[in-house]
């Protein structure tokens, strides 16, 4: 066994409500049985590979802060990779969370080409797969890092130049092998550089049709190896392009749509991406619940007075308890889960804080569950939704939304009935009621 990267922090345990201990769970008991499932199966958490064992601080404005243990020996090396390898699983394991995602060049380093890039994630990888088969630990998806590399300034798969363009496809060929290997229950697909800075220099047109062409390969060479993961889009309005293609769930699925996409791939929303794009935290992962094309759910939050993707814990019981309904309305995440694409603050430098912070996001997590469900089980506030379209489940009203009305019998009903009458939205009281449960 390799040496603890972690020899101060022993496994957290469920230690329930009246805990003052930061290291332990208050809300968080995986064996609990809510509405049929346990608080494991319900919320499948990940721990993501990039925040937590590779980024040391940075940030836009300043050099990094963190001296990380198993990270600051050599730079660059295999070694290096292999002992982050050893800190990722140590943690997932003294977590008790049983899921993990990262990007290619998370797990291991960029070669000289790409046979050597591939060669190294191979070396990794195979470090990765004894970690799984010694801890039971599972990938939950890996995806592709198509944004850093100075090749992609222009983005991957839309990039104007076919020679980046076909880097990119190499890249994500090698990734659906990998993902493939490892058991990965699915395939994130981020258009971190899939947009323009101008319009001036820019076919849009061109772009999205390459960037159709890219997934229809995808889906062609994943089902020529025989993987069944489950295709995820992430949606990202903008940064570190002006406008990405990307920008929101119902452009993707628009998008899908239009490429006859839409059975090959659902979405992985991140809530921080759905502030930028000027919604409130929940509003993607509801739209997307709502067309069937939620798949997974990158579990952060955003600093509204920042002007960038801050990559926070989450930490507001009501938008937990939002998502929480939404997925338990669906059935659960199915292969997907609550993946925390969280960072610690620049200024948050010990290792213990890595803990507390995904300590706090599950438990904000088991608490949202905890409360959606008992929302769900008492009816009143979706009984009292259900109420306000009433009018849609008979008569006239129901022949709308089968799809047979005319605008005709629409002009008929009003000349008999006159003006509708004024039914309050009520908006208040379902904020009253909402709040009883947070």
């Amino acid at each position: 066994m390799p040496a603890p990267c972690f020899p101060d922090i022993s496994a957290i345990q469920y230690a329930g409500e009246s805990s003052v201990d930061p290291l332990s769970y208050r809300f968080y008991n995986a064996t609990e049985v809510i509405a049929g499932k346990t608080m494991a199966e319900w919320c499948r958490f990940s721990i993501c590979y990039w925040h937590s064992f590779t980024w040391k601080g940075s940030d836009p404005f300043g050099v990094g802060t963190m001296t990380r243990g198993w990270d600051d020996e050599a730079p660059g090396s295999l070694e290096t990779a292999k002992r982050r390898v050893d800190a990722c699983f140590e943690f997932m394991e003294k977590l008790g969370i049983d899921y993990f995602t990262f990007h290619d060049r998370d797990v291991a380093p960029e070669g000289a080409d790409l046979g050597e890039s591939n060669a190294n994630l191979d070396e990794v990888v195979g470090y990765i797969e004894e970690n799984m088969a010694r801890t039971g630990k599972k990938l939950l998806w890996s995806t592709q890092n198509l944004f850093t590399h100075k090749r992609y300034m222009n983005g991957g798969s839309t990039n104007p130049d076919f020679h980046s363009f076909a880097y990119a496809c190499a890249q994500a060929k090698k990734v659906l092998e990998v993902n493939k290997r490892l058991g990965g229950e699915n395939v994130v697909y981020w258009g971190g550089r899939e947009g323009y800075q101008t319009v001036l220099n820019t076919d849009v047109k061109r772009e999205i049709d390459h960037l159709a062409a890219f997934f229809k390969m995808i889906v062609k060479y994943q089902e020529k190896i025989g993987d069944d993961a489950q295709l995820l889009i992430e949606p990202k309005p903008r940064e570190p392009t002006k406008h990405q293609y990307d920008y929101d769930a119902q452009t993707v699925i628009g998008f899908l749509y239009e490429y006859g996409l839409d059975k090959k791939f659902k979405l992985n929303i991140e809530p921080n991406h759905t502030t930028l794009a000027g919604h409130d935290y929940e509003h993607d992962v509801l739209m997307a619940s709502k067309f069937g094309m939620l798949g997974s759910i990158d579990a952060n939050s955003g600093d509204p007075m920042l002007g960038w993707d801050t990559d926070m814990f989450p930490t507001d019981i009501k938008k937990t308890t939002l998502v929480m309904k939404t997925v338990m309305e669906q059935g659960g995440l199915k292969t997907g889960g609550l993946n925390f694409d969280c960072k610690v603050r620049r200024e948050s430098t010990d290792p213990r804080d890595l803990f507390i912070g995904h300590i706090g996001a599950i438990d904000n997590f088991a608490r949202g569950l905890r409360n959606a469900a008992r929302i769900l089980e008492e009816n009143v506030i979706p009984g009292m939704v259900s109420d306000r379209y009433a009018t849609f489940d008979e008569g006239l009203g129901k022949k709308v939304e089968s799809g047979e009305a005319t605008l005709e019998e629409m002009e008929e009903y009003v000349t008999k009935n006159g003006e509708p009458d004024q039914k309050s939205g009520r908006q208040e009281e379902y904020e009253m009621i909402f709040n009883r449960y947070v």
